[in-house]
């Protein structure tokens, strides 16, 4: 756009309508630039204005014209059609992007140089230090579990840090931005803040040091009374309510709420914090508390449901708030229940009740943690059955709000994956070692601060089974429909993997699932300074994209194991096997949710309806608030699963039954 120097005729015209300047020769103006839209304003320093040519209709019908009203402006670049109006002290150092509103507020300034948030080092997990992490515009959930647990390598560490360091360099500037189509209304005191296009704060009490990363796709809404200080807000996040948020970096599709207070934290995609407090967390993807009494605290946490008074505690009245948790990804806490750190929970797992004595459970996934008489009783597998797992896994990739075409973090929703089926394989055999070293007949058998019943260590063994065929089916039929196959040679070829890569251990990085060599690898080359941010993120995304070919190689490996030979050796008769006790354990699996579903519709769950009435009464209200137990789509879908699932495993069975005889009838003939 090209400016030009206010004409004599408009600086007159601009003092006419209250207007002053330090220097009217300092204020440049667009082509079509017209002084009836700018009044009772002053100006100082290098200020810039656009084209005020439009009428903004507010709510309730009212239109005001586009201009700069009752403002002080200092150093400013004012972009077309923006509306400036009762800026109670100024506006220092900004330029404000076109189709902006910004009314009544206190003041929006820039003081001196700042990187807006960039570089803030975050004491995640241990409030004592050792663990900071420098957040920036473009941290990713997985960036950030290497950063934060890695530590080992410290060499790699510093690698990392410098970059960021870098980048947050390349930020900084004396003068903020504030974005095209932005709606900043009736806001306290907004300083060192970069703010993306599309933005909309509205009653916001202050911002201090922070990137606001709205755009078009997924804008940023922050609300009343909310306060933010050294901060990266990303796309699509909404805070509002008077949330407080100090030294955090908020992902993707975050919602703050109720009065939610959260420091030195790190939350990443479509978590939600509702009325309760976080201090020191890793919250990986779909970490959720909604309740006032709820506090998180020094811990890593993902897929995580917190319920209300949950709470832990990371120092012993020594040394201090030194000591960390860890809960794995699909964790629940029930109401008031409580853990002294350190402590590790295992994935998908629950826990009930207070635990005291640091419990590991983090080879023994789906699991109930419960306290007895304050003891720690563990039931592995248990909540393998539950219809609340099972719901949780299919909610998640509904619930996910990220709307940025560009998205940071990579998720995997898959609930039996290698992370959790080689925890299964090992949880297995640790309850056959328990057994072994203590005896059949013991009635409780010790692990790690827990205790585990003779019932609940026999029942785990065969859930675990179960969900290791399970997966292992599921990974057999998938690469089997991939491909065409009329003879064993074909199949033998099809089930052949991609390559290597996915032997050996897997991880979690807060949400992204992959083999431990290639995060190895990666850390690898970014120690030996082979790669950049932006190389770090391909690659995380490319582990991502490549889950299943990774996930076949795993598979395959146990399956060969469970076969007693190689690929190039399975016969029809153990491929039909494999498939017979996958549609076994598919089944079993859907019958044990389906009668734990059944439990909702029970006498006991009836209790509360038709409060005045007699129990004819009660099962006709409960009817028509509930619903029927056959009716209920989640009881539905789980029948058609079964159904669905059976008739694939009895197809494929029939067409390895259709191959045996053809090579029956071939032999028959030499």
């Amino acid at each position: 756009m090209n400016y030009r120097s206010l004409t004599a005729q408009e600086i007159a015209q601009l003092e006419s309508q209250g207007c002053k300047a330090t220097d009217w020769a300092e204020i440049e103006v667009a082509e079509a630039f017209d002084a009836r839209f700018v009044r009772h304003s002053n100006f100082s320093g290098y200020n810039r204005l656009g084209v005020f040519g439009k009428e903004l209709e507010l709510p309730g019908g009212i239109k005001i014209h586009t201009g700069i009203y009752n403002a002080m402006l200092h150093n400013c670049e004012v972009g077309d059609d923006a509306h400036l109006f009762n800026i109670h002290n100024y506006i220092a150092n900004y330029r404000i992007g076109n189709n902006t509103c910004i009314e009544n507020v206190n003041s929006i300034l820039v003081d001196g140089r700042t990187t807006f948030g960039n570089g803030v080092r975050v004491p995640v997990m241990n409030e004592g230090g050792g663990r900071e992490i420098p957040i920036f515009n473009e941290l990713s959930a997985s960036l950030a579990y290497i950063l934060t647990l890695y530590r080992h390598r410290p060499k790699m560490i510093q690698a990392l840090e410098r970059m960021i360091d870098e980048y947050s360099d390349s930020q900084a500037a004396e003068v903020g931005v504030i974005g095209d189509h932005v709606r900043i209304l009736n806001c306290g005191t907004i300083k060192n803040v970069r703010i993306g296009d599309y933005a909309e704060l509205s009653g916001v009490s202050r911002l201090k040091n922070g990137t606001i990363n709205s755009n078009e796709s997924a804008p940023v809404r922050l609300g009343s009374g909310v306060k933010c200080t050294d901060f990266i807000i990303a796309s699509g996040v909404e805070i509002g309510d008077s949330t407080l948020v100090d030294k955090c970096f908020v992902g993707q599709g975050c919602i703050f709420d109720k009065h939610y207070s959260a420091g030195e934290s790190l939350f990443f995609s479509n978590c939600q914090g509702m009325h309760g407090e976080a201090c020191a967390i890793f919250a990986g993807p779909y970490t959720v508390t909604h309740h006032k009494s709820t506090l998180l605290i020094a811990g890593m946490f993902s897929f995580l449901n917190a319920g209300s008074g949950s709470n832990q505690s990371n120092h012993m009245y020594k040394l201090g708030p030194i000591h960390q948790g860890i809960a794995e990804r699909g964790a629940k806490t029930t109401s008031d229940s409580y853990l002294l750190w350190p402590s590790k929970v295992g994935a998908f797992s629950l826990v009930m009740g207070r635990h005291t004595h640091h419990a590991d459970t983090s080879d023994l996934p789906f699991s109930y943690l419960i306290e007895n008489n304050s003891e720690s009783f563990l039931v592995p597998g248990a909540n393998l059955r539950t219809v609340g797992t099972i719901r949780d896994a299919q909610k998640w990739p509904k619930r996910d709000n990220r709307k940025d075409p560009h998205k940071l973090d990579q998720i995997n929703f898959n609930l039996l994956s290698p992370y959790t089926v080689q925890k299964m394989w090992r949880g297995r055999e640790i309850l056959n070692e328990l057994q072994a070293l203590s005896g059949e007949n013991t009635e409780v058998y010790g692990y790690k601060n827990c205790k585990i019943r003779n019932s609940s260590l026999r029942h785990g063994r065969e859930l675990y089974t179960i969900g290791i065929q399970k997966f292992l089916g599921n990974s057999l039929i998938s690469r089997l429909e991939k491909s065409e196959w009329r003879t064993l040679d074909e199949i033998r070829a099809a089930l052949r993997p991609d390559s290597e890569t996915g032997l050996g251990n897997w991880v979690d990085l807060a949400g992204l699932i992959a083999p431990r060599s290639e995060v190895t690898k990666l850390a690898n080359e970014i120690e030996n300074g082979l790669l950049g941010l932006e190389d770090i993120q391909h690659r995380l995304e490319q582990m991502h994209a490549n889950y299943y070919s990774y996930e076949w190689t795993w598979a395959l490996e146990k399956l060969e194991q469970v076969w007693g030979c190689s690929v190039a050796e399975v016969t029809l008769e153990k491929l039909s096997k494999t498939v017979e006790e996958w549609k076994a354990a598919v089944v079993n699996l859907d019958k044990m949710v389906y009668d734990d579903a059944r439990k909702e519709f029970d006498l006991n769950s009836q209790t509360g309806f038709g409060a005045d009435g007699d129990k004819e009464q009660a099962e006709a209200d409960f009817a028509e608030v509930r619903g029927s137990f056959e009716s209920n789509s989640f009881v539905r879908a789980v029948l058609e699963h079964i159904e669905r699932k059976s008739e694939l495993g009895d197809r494929v069975l029939a067409e390895l039954s259709r191959i045996e005889n053809l090579k029956l009838k071939v032999l028959e003939r030499k």
